[in-house]
C-alpha cells in the first residue's frame, strides 16, 4: 500500500486522484485551504469505507508559514511518503499580494511546490520507489522567465503569471532531480492537457468567456488521470522526466538547462532572504 500527499486535492485532478487511491486501499493526505472541502473529503472517505486512510491538512499554500506547518505535520505523522503530487494553483487577473507580501502566483504555484519538495524529501527518500509529480505544464520556452522581475511587478497579466509559473516548475524539477535523484526520488513534470476542472481563479470580464469555453471543450477529469497514475505506480528510471498528455518529451534541451535552474535557485534564495516586497 502507498502513502500519497496531494497538494490541492479538494478539487479537480487532485480530488479525483485522491478518491481513486483511496478506493485502491492506499493512504491519502490532502492539503487544502478550505476546511469545508476538507470535511467533505473526509466524509466521502468515511462513506467509502476509507476512514483512517484519508487525512486532511488545512493550509493556505500561498503562505510560506502555512506550507511549512503543513509539511511539518505530514513529516511527523508519515515517516515514509511514496508520492507527492503538486496540483494547487489559482488564476488571478489582477496582480495580488499574499498576506506575507509575495505575488500570489509566484507564492502558490512555485514557492509552495519548492518548499514541499524540499521539506518532504526525507519521508520520500524513506519510501521504496518515491516520486514527486508536479502537475504544471512542462516544455515551454525558457524565454518565459522574467529573470529581473520574477514577481511581475511590471506588465502583470494572469496568463503571463501562469506561463512563467509553469517554466519555474520545470526548473524546480531540474534542480530537485539533481539534488534528490541520488536518494532514489524521481521527479516527474506532467501536463495532462486542458481538463474540465474547477479552473480555480478570479477572472476579469475579458477572460471569463474564454475560461467558460475551455471548460466546455476540455477533457473530463478522469481522462487526465492515467498518465499521472502511471508514473505514481511505476516511477520512471530517470531522476527527471516530463510528459505532455501522456507523451514523453525530452528534458535535455535548453528549456531544461541546469544553469537556468541554478540561476532560479539563487534568485529565489535572494528573494526569500530579502523578504516580501
Amino acid at each position: 500500500m502507498k502513502t500519497l500527499v496531494i497538494a490541492g486535492g479538494t478539487d479537480g485532478i487532485g480530488k479525483a486522484l485522491a478518491a481513486l487511491y483511496l478506493r485502491r486501499g492506499d493512504t491519502v493526505v490532502v492539503i487544502g485551504r478550505n476546511p469545508d472541502k476538507g470535511r467533505s473529503f473526509l466524509d466521502a472517505a468515511h462513506t467509502a469505507g476509507a476512514t483512517g486512510r484519508a487525512h486532511f491538512v488545512t493550509a493556505d499554500l500561498s503562505l510560506l508559514a502555512d506550507t511549512s506547518r503543513a509539511a511539518d505535520e505530514i513529516r511527523t505523522a508519515f515517516p515514509a511518503v511514496d508520492a507527492l503530487v503538486l496540483c494547487a494553483r489559482h488564476y488571478r487577473s489582477v496582480r495580488t499580494l499574499t498576506a506575507e507580501g509575495y505575488e500570489e502566483n509566484f507564492a502558490l504555484f512555485y514557492l509552495s511546490r519548492r518548499l514541499l519538495t524540499h521539506a518532504l524529501a526525507a519521508p520520500l527518500a524513506a519510501a521504496g520507489h518515491p516520486v514527486v509529480v508536479n502537475v504544471a505544464g512542462p516544455g515551454s520556452g525558457i524565454e518565459l522567465v522574467r529573470w529581473d522581475d520574477l514577481q511581475l511587478t511590471r506588465g502583470y497579466r494572469g496568463t503571463t503569471a501562469l506561463a512563467q509559473g509553469g517554466k519555474l516548475n520545470d526548473l524546480l524539477g531540474v534542480a530537485s532531480a539533481q539534488e534528490y535523484g541520488p536518494a532514489g526520488i524521481r521527479y516527474v513534470l506532467i501536463h495532462p492537457g486542458v481538463t474540465a476542472t474547477g479552473f480555480s481563479g478570479e477572472y476579469d470580464a475579458a477572460t471569463l468567456p474564454h475560461i467558460r469555453s475551455m471548460q466546455q471543450h476540455a477533457k473530463p477529469v478522469e481522462a487526465a488521470l492515467p498518465p499521472i497514475v502511471g508514473v505514481i505506480d511505476a516511477p520512471p528510471a530517470e531522476p527527471l522526466s516530463a510528459y505532455v498528455e501522456g507523451r514523453r518529451i525530452p528534458v535535455d534541451t535548453p528549456d531544461f538547462e541546469p544553469g537556468a535552474a541554478r540561476r532560479l535557485h539563487r534568485l529565489t534564495e535572494q528573494i526569500l532572504g530579502a523578504g516580501p516586497r
